[in-house]
């Protein structure tokens, strides 16, 4: 479709009941409907008549009008007038700010070259247009550096690519037809709740519901079998259950043998992944191995939810490549509610390339993850020095590892910084110009959902507060200011709806902008969740078109998919790749820092979002350490004790939580808290490392370890 969507105008000083869809990157994507009284939002609901979110919000935004009309807000751009890092600053009118940004742009460009400005985003909106690549055009045309934002889902997304390709896979909504579901480094409850109803009613129906993580959380305390495992190990277990239904004949051998690749290979490369073997390496008893092995096999269909967690180590590729192999050997693609449930996106006509527009880049743009920020800042990499840094969608100090680095670079007094945000975030306090953002009920966006198969269009509830723009708006005023004359840099939002879809494929066929803006969103024209089963028939986007234990695309080299890295497709990792799975062990290094260290998403936190808002934090509690009673009680520690979590990397003080809820061994202590809540300035990410996973630059979080006593 590229002809302009004609969308109904709204009076947005008036009253009524408008329609929205939640902003985050979450997987579930929840339609809202807003009320709103002479141009003022006084609450915020879920749309009841949603089929997948049902009516439901989760705490992280159930109260949302607090956010939008918070005191703390900003809502005019602000200029520093103290050391960075004070929050000292004034306002300053959007023409002055535009211009103070150009010019720095300007001048870093001429002393420096383009590669001397850096963006830093990612998705503190996932919405089309003003989400994880909505400066790609402009900072593509700029020629500044390429940030690569590989948080989550990278490294999973290159292998589940090259294990069955990109295809959606499971319908969610079909989970209600499963017959045994595990739940593989999720925690549902928490981070996909509306997920959850459906798991529910298959338990109902008699599904057996298993979870698979070091710790007891709230969905694994409503699952029927609970496995705890160490850190970092869960390739070797679904090595072992590769093992195990290949030796015992668990096998659906029509399937495997019509729809699969490489099953002879893949058999004896697990030959030696025996239960007994996986015990030693996971700490799951090898009895329970071969019990969940033969359940899973015969319990047709069954389904495996995979969460982002599972490739934050340095086999974390590996490990997504031998559990997309389970739902091929047993044949569980076969019916609705079997298979595996990774992201179904890919059913989302998205054109990437019109977002990103990397015709714009010039060749041979370098590329710096944001793993590797504080080094950028420190000129540690290859290149120019980075002069001058732009944030939006992000909260880098928080979420960004080599924390006290990041914190160096951005004091620099020759740094240049930039930060469109909503609040006077961590990183913000350090910027030279701040600029207000929207919220998601000032704003237009299209949504699609890395959780269901809904489409949805949200459009502004109300005017915007103060002078808050969208992210769209703030790129088109940046290329004017820039002059950049290029029309498209300067699309407007309804251009850009028409540009950043096919709307003439299938899966949108009966749906369009105009529609949406009248029924707020709309299902995929896709089979119904009762009968959507994909791949019944193989027709894998493969290069065989079949279920691939052995990679046709491993060939390739190890890459990220480049809708993470601002379309660029050069300086991938490449390197070789083994085209089977196996098992490799976590990196992290025990002795002096014995304990291995996770820290999984917040429950009412999104990454570090609403982190500063009241109602948030006395749900969340304040920054925690949790480690079981053996580990406490051998380092003198009790419930409530003041700790230091430490390694070479850092340290962070938090309280102790002693709980056998965390397996023996680890240490649990959850993302998103703002420095300002931590008692000792850092946050978790102060003793994460900054390397990578062997597939998709993913991040190697789980492979922490660490020490733990008392402060």
């Amino acid at each position: 479709m590229t002809t302009t969507p004609e969308l109904p105008i709204i009076d947005l000083h008036g009253s009524g009941t408008r329609r929205a869809i939640c902003p985050h990157d979450c997987p579930d994507g929840c339609a809202m409907t807003v009320t709103v009284e002479d141009g003022r939002a006084t609450a915020v609901r879920g749309d009841a008549e949603h089929p997948f979110t049902r009516g439901g919000l989760c705490v992280k935004v159930n109260n949302y009008v607090d956010r939008v009309y918070s005191p703390d807000r900003v809502t005019t751009p602000l200029r520093r007038t103290g050391p960075k890092g004070s929050g000292r600053f004034e306002p300053i009118s959007w023409d002055e700010a535009l211009a103070t940004v150009a010019d720095n742009f300007r001048r870093v460009i001429a002393d420096h070259g383009a590669e001397a400005v850096m963006p830093v985003s990612y998705l503190g909106t996932q919405g089309t247009l003003n989400g994880l690549n909505v400066g790609d055009p402009f900072f593509n045309r700029m020629g500044a550096t390429v940030s690569e934002r590989t948080y989550c889902d990278s490294g999973a997304s290159t292998a589940y690519v090259m294990s069955v390709g990109p295809t959606a896979g499971v319908d969610p909504e079909s989970l209600v037809h499963s017959r045994y579901i595990v739940i593989w480094a999720c925690n549902m409850i928490s981070t996909n709740l509306h997920l959850w109803p459906f798991v529910a009613e298959a338990q109902r129906r008699g599904a057996k519901v298993v979870v698979i993580d070091p710790v007891r959380h709230r969905t694994a305390a409503r699952a029927d079998w609970h496995i705890p495992i160490r850190p970092g190990t869960d390739g070797a277990l679904a090595m072992a259950l590769i093992h195990v239904i290949t030796t015992e004949g668990l096998t659906d051998p029509g399937y495997v043998e019509q729809h699969t690749l490489g099953i002879d290979e893949l058999t004896e490369r697990a030959a030696g992944c025996t239960p007994e073997w996986a015990e030693a390496e996971t700490g799951i008893p090898a009895e329970d191995i071969r019990t969940l092995a033969r359940e899973y096999a015969a319990g047709q269909p069954s389904m495996i939810r995979i969460g982002v967690a599972i490739e934050r180590h340095s086999g974390g590729g590996s490990t997504v490549r031998a559990i997309s192999c389970l739902p091929g050997l047993v044949g569980a693609w076969r019916r609705p509610g079997g298979g595996l449930l990774a992201l179904p996106l890919w059913a989302f006509p998205v054109d990437w390339d019109a977002l990103s527009r990397p015709d714009l880049l010039p060749a041979g743009t370098r590329v710096v993850n944001q793993f590797h920020l504080g080094a950028a800042l420190a000129g540690e990499i290859e290149g120019p020095p980075i002069h001058a840094l732009m944030v939006y969608n992000s909260n880098p100090v928080v979420v960004c590892p080599d924390q006290e680095k990041v914190l160096a670079g951005l004091a620099r007094d020759d740094l240049f910084t930039v930060v469109s945000e909503q609040f006077l975030t961590d990183t913000a306090l350090y910027a030279d110009i701040v600029l207000p953002a929207a919220t998601q009920l000032e704003q237009t966006d299209v949504m699609f959902s890395w959780g269901h198969f809904y489409i949805g269009l949200n459009r502004p509830s109300i005017p915007p507060v103060g002078e808050a723009v969208s992210n769209t708006e703030l790129f088109r005023r940046l290329a004017a200011a820039m002059g950049y004359d290029d029309d498209r840099l300067l699309m407007s939002d309804e251009e850009l709806i028409a540009a950043a879809y096919d709307w003439s494929a299938p899966a949108l066929q009966g749906i369009t902008p105009e529609t949406l803006a009248e029924t707020g969103w709309a299902r995929l024209n896709l089979p119904g969740p009762d009968e959507y089963a994909p791949h019944a028939e193989g027709g894998f986007p493969t290069p065989s078109g079949r279920h691939e234990f052995r990679s046709g695309a491993a060939a390739g080299g190890d890459f990220v998919l480049p809708l993470f890295r601002q379309g660029s497709n050069e300086f991938q990792p490449g390197g070789e790749v083994d085209p089977l799975p196996r098992y490799v062990p976590p990196s992290g290094a025990g002795g002096a820092h014995p304990l291995s260290l996770i820290s999984p998403k917040s429950h009412a936190y999104l990454n570090s979002s609403y982190a500063n808002l009241p109602a948030q934090q006395r749900v969340q509690g304040e920054p925690s350490g949790w480690l079981h009673p053996t580990d406490a009680a051998d380092r003198r520690i009790v419930d409530g004790d003041l700790v230091r979590v430490f390694n070479d990397c850092g340290e962070i003080l938090v309280k102790a939580v002693v709980t056998d809820e965390v397996t023996r061994g680890v240490v649990m202590a959850r993302m998103g808290a703002w420095r300002s809540q931590s008692k000792g300035g850092s946050t978790v990410n102060a003793i994460n490392p900054t390397g990578f996973a062997d597939l998709g630059h993913a991040p190697i979080f789980s492979d922490t370890t660490v020490q733990v006593e008392r402060a």
